[in-house]
């Protein structure tokens, strides 16, 4: 998909595509080394999160643009991205002539958002996890037990049962598994 995509952006007489990386800890390195004006990436990445990225790119290459075009329109990952200083936000079911265009107007300073996505984030509203619940959801992955958790965190079994028990209850769910799942599928881990 990667290598299709250039090909078709690269047929664009203004835009010429200075590099491709397969996994996200490959990014920074590559934007530092080509000096893109654009970094056109998508979240789920091995290695790195195009969102961590995003807010690396945002401190240690500050002139390269950054443009999410990804599968997981969720109005969760759209927050997550604009907090990290994505300057456009794209679901990858357009055409690459929409792309074209929306990496001419990031270059523009204009901020660029799929608009079906815009008003399901308006409508969504905020994270209601707090980053800590988000730790303690993310490290419960693969059947960790709860001593698994604080240790990998430094905290007490207790207080990673107190941040579960929150998230579920913020989740709407009856365990961790469902309220990790709930929070990936809204975009907020």
């Amino acid at each position: 998909m990667r290598g299709a995509l250039a090909l078709l952006l690269g047929m664009e007489p203004d835009i010429k595509v200075v590099a491709q990386v397969a996994a996200g800890d490959a990014i920074v390195d590559a934007a530092l080394t080509h000096r893109p004006d654009v970094a056109l990436l998508d979240i789920e990445l091995p290695g790195m999160s195009g969102l961590d990225a995003a807010a690396i790119l945002r401190e240690q290459a500050p002139e390269c643009r950054v443009l999410i075009l990804t599968t997981f329109g969720r109005p969760g990952y759209l927050r997550r991205a604009m907090e990290a200083g994505a300057a456009g936000f794209l679901v990858k079911d357009g055409p690459v002539e929409d792309l074209a265009e929306a990496i001419r107007r990031v270059l523009t300073g204009e901020t660029v958002i799929d608009p079906a996505l815009a008003a399901a984030a308006l409508s969504a509203g905020p994270n209601p996890l707090t980053a800590r619940e988000c730790d303690v959801l993310k490290a419960s992955t693969d059947g960790a037990t709860v001593a698994d958790i604080a240790s990998k965190l430094h905290l007490s079994e207790s207080t990673v049962r107190n941040y579960l028990s929150s998230a579920i209850g913020k989740t709407g769910t009856r365990n961790r598994m469902e309220a990790m799942r709930e929070a990936r599928q809204q975009g907020w881990l």
